[in-house]
């Protein structure tokens, strides 16, 4: 049978994630749904790999898709017949370190936080729940006890049997080869089958979900999916007499997993060095192939291995495979709307945790489809994170050979990765390394996260404890609160809207009020229909008829989609000037001695009040101050245009001499803007956060006509806060808080943090995090006794709903 003449939608490729997305969409009542797989169903990565299924993943909204997952293969078999072999066998991942130690057990915790039921186990416990295993070195372990395995072939073929039940046609060996393009739309795609007929199929919406060829797919969609194929090594014993069921076995710490599989042992590695592959593209004829041995490669992970499970140097190997699967530049998953297209989705990248992820990320994908907007954040994994250049394929084949370690190797707080390094370099870049600036990398930007003293090795040394910037970090955040710092804000993204309609058309997709006077400030949200937040950011009114939205690094793209996919018959322009200017924020409350050391214009009060800009002489030459601050202090962060940076940056630091200024690194920014209680866009505040909960409503002006979310505002007023973000500080100065941590109310754990930093000037580690209240005074919120989980140990804390440093603003103002 040949493929309709037209589908609703169209889904690229068979593996377990398109048969989960066409699952899902005909469970929603989707009708006309149509699958091409260029070959037969699973025969990409999907049918050799290894079926772990686990719970827990980084964050709460990602371990609600892992969760979906197990569910729902849970009940696959009963619904369609065909058998999954999903088995809840748990897992246990052990720790050969301190450091690796403290890492599982604050992922513990974080499991309780998220509803997941998780046990601490010391190395005896390893033993007698895995007695094959030698526990030489081991210092701890974890055991969840509903993580399992399964079929990875058989669930996927359960999927298509499920969707083909409600209506789904699923067509093998049609090959996609060419999109239609109107516009910003694919209205239709062509095809060719094995025995050379072509054809096409119009369609309303695509979804890309082909694997390892989603990032060619997505091109001939008009899409960027950043991904590249790496190959994944495994073993698998011969049969071992007596062999039963085992929970799945994670040695991170020697970069492997076990998984029993019908009375032998499977062995898989993460190697820290990956070998990609398909650099000049996947061979046309691949079906169920498998890619050359390369035993010297997996060798050393083997020698670990045999000493580690010694029952598998006596049972000998019946298989070494090695097959590919792909990986993206930050080993989360392509997911949602690409940016480039209204119509085009993504499903793919699934870095080696396809199995575990599909049943999840396809339902959320459905949902997003049916209702038009996210059903939750999904800000980890949403494909509008990645920046353009990231489809470059000599950085996805450096990154990739980082990316496949880093899923076992110890996630440090603050680690930074190593490969495909120095990209984007603002115009500070290369004076901020003259003065020991250790650079970071965001989006791509090379960002100074601290400075090194003289002497002092400018590199990181990760640790879970107090790292070596520890020091550096105080000493920045000192010289900010009392002094002057000066930190590069240039990655920040800028995005320039004009036209004649550009006033009306912020007051539609924005919750302030933008008709201000020229130079005016305003600090705003864009929202959603649920008044979640999907952007966080400050837009200064430069003309009567341009602003300058100034948003996070890292959401600059999607902050920019999210007001083109909302542009409607508004007549503006929407550009991203975000390379065209250096900024660097001149902070603290000497900073308007510096400003006018530099400078013959007024920084007074009368002329230039907080929340407002003005064009100044600059040195020999001009630029644009705006007077805001992320650190709670006195300051102007100064835009100059980037052909005169260099000498603005010397200028200002010349001057800056004189008064003992401080260069400072982003990791002085979060310190201070978490003692000061702002929040963190994709952490703090995100599309299923409230802005009324948040506490930001008074940057929501709902005096104003009709803008986006402002039903949902009024709503809440008139209903009342379910839940509140509130600030912790610890009462012990020692312990470290990033996030996640679970809080407790009265012995209760009723959240966890969203984001947590140390508070160099409050003296301890501060978290933010919301915490549920409905029907509460914000007095009977506080009242209650909190604590925050930190690797199952319960730290005090105190809690307060105003910033705990300058409450009221007094220092931003002055």
């Amino acid at each position: 049978m040949a493929p309709p003449s037209h589908a609703r939608v169209v889904i690229i490729g068979g593996g377990v994630i398109g048969c989960s997305v066409a699952y899902h969409l005909t469970k929603l009542g989707w009708k006309d749904v149509v699958l091409l797989e260029r070959k037969q169903l699973t025969s990409g990565t999907t049918w050799h790999a290894a079926g772990l299924i686990a719970q827990l993943r980084a964050s709460a909204n990602m371990t609600r898709l892992a969760n979906h997952s197990q569910e729902l293969y849970g009940g696959l078999e009963a619904e369609t017949g065909v058998a999954t072999g999903f088995k809840r066998c748990g897992s246990i991942t052990v720790a050969l370190t301190d450091e690796r130690r403290e890492e599982i057990y604050r992922s513990a915790a974080m499991a309780r936080a998220f509803g997941v039921d998780v046990e601490e186990i010391g190395p005896d416990d390893v033993k007698a729940r895995y007695p094959h295993l030698n526990t030489d070195g081991v210092t701890g372990g974890v055991y969840l006890d509903k993580d399992g395995q399964g079929d990875p072939g058989n669930i996927a073929l359960a999927l298509a049997k499920g969707a083909r039940q409600r209506g789904a046609q699923i067509f093998e060996r049609v090959k996609a080869t060419k999109a239609l393009r109107d516009g910003r739309r694919v209205t239709g795609v062509e095809y060719i089958t094995d025995d050379g007929t072509q054809g096409q199929i119009t369609c309303d919406h695509v979804v890309n979900c082909a694997g390892m060829w989603g990032h060619e797919v997505g091109r001939m969609l008009g899409t960027s999916i950043p991904l590249q194929a790496c190959e994944h090594f495994y073993i698998v014993s011969e049969p071992i007499k007596g062999l039963e069921q085992l929970p799945v076995l994670r040695v991170p710490d020697e970069c492997a997993y076990y998984k029993y599989d019908a009375g032998k042992i499977m062995l898989g590695a993460f190697e820290p060095v990956s070998k990609p592959w398909g650099m000049q593209g996947i061979p046309d004829s691949f079906e169920f192939d498998q890619l050359p041995e390369d035993f010297d490669h997996f060798e050393p992970i083997l020698e670990a291995a045999v000493d580690r499970m010694p029952m598998l140097a006596e049972a000998g190997i019946h298989t070494f495979f090695n097959g590919p699967e792909s990986f993206t530049p930050d080993d989360a998953y392509h997911l949602g709307l690409a940016p480039e297209m209204d119509n085009v989705w993504v499903a793919a990248g699934f870095n080696s945790i396809g199995i575990q992820s599909a049943g999840g990320a396809g339902m959320a994908l459905a949902q997003w489809m049916d209702e038009g907007a996210k059903p939750f954040d999904l800000g980890d994994v949403d494909i509008a994170r990645m920046q353009p250049f990231q489809g470059n394929k000599t950085y996805l084949v450096e990154r990739a050979k980082e990316t496949l370690g880093l899923l076992y190797a110890d996630h440090y707080p603050y680690r930074q990765k190593v490969t495909a390094r120095g990209i984007r370099r603002t115009p500070f870049h290369a004076q901020l390394l003259e003065h020991g600036a250790v650079m970071g990398e965001l989006a791509g930007w090379e960002r100074a996260n601290w400075f090194a003293n003289p002497g002092q090795t400018p590199a990181y040394e990760y640790s879970w404890k107090r790292q070596n910037f520890f020091g550096n970090v105080a000493d920045e955040v000192a010289a900010v609160r009392s002094n002057v710092g000066l930190y590069d804000m240039s990655s920040f993204g800028k995005i320039r809207v004009e036209g004649r309609d550009a006033t009306a058309f912020l007051n539609h997709i924005g919750g302030g009020q933008y008709d201000v006077p020229v130079g005016k400030i305003v600090y705003t949200q864009f929202l959603n229909d649920r008044a979640g937040i999907e952007a966080d950011v400050t837009i200064t009114r430069l003309s009567a008829t341009a602003y300058l939205v100034v948003t996070p690094a890292a959401t600059r793209l999607a902050d920019e989609t999210w007001m083109r996919r909302h542009q409607g018959d508004f007549n503006v322009v929407i550009t991203d000037v975000t390379a065209g200017e250096a900024v660097l924020a001149v902070m603290g409350p000497n900073a308007r001695k510096l400003m006018q050391a530099v400078s013959p214009n007024d920084f007074t009060n009368a002329v230039n009040p907080f929340g407002t800009a003005q064009e100044i002489e600059l040195g020999m030459g001009t630029a644009r101050v705006h007077r805001v601050t992320y650190v709670g202090e006195l300051g102007w962060e100064v835009y100059v245009s980037a052909d005169m940076a260099a000498h603005a940056f010397e200028t200002v630091m010349a001057a800056g001499q004189d008064i003992g200024a401080k260069l400072c690194g982003m990791h002085m920014m979060d310190s201070a803007r978490i003692e000061k209680g702002f929040r963190h866009f994709g952490h703090d505040i995100t599309s299923e956060d409230h802005v009324l909960e948040a506490g930001l409503g008074f940057a929501v002006k709902t005096d104003k006509p009709a803008f986006i979310g402002r039903d949902a505002v009024l709503r809440k007023k008139e209903s009342g806060l379910e839940q509140r973000l509130l600030q912790f500080k610890l009462t012990d100065p020692e312990p470290l808080l990033y996030h996640n941590e679970p809080v407790l109310r009265d012995g209760q754990i009723v959240g966890y943090l969203s984001s947590g930093a140390y508070g160099h000037h409050l003296g301890a580690a501060v978290g933010l995090g919301y915490v549920p209240c409905p029907a509460e005074t914000p007095a009977q919120v506080l009242a209650s006794s909190y604590e925050i989980d930190i690797a199952g140990t319960r730290v005090k804390a105190e809690v307060s709903l105003k910033p705990m440093y300058d409450p009221s603003s007094e220092r931003v103002k002055v």
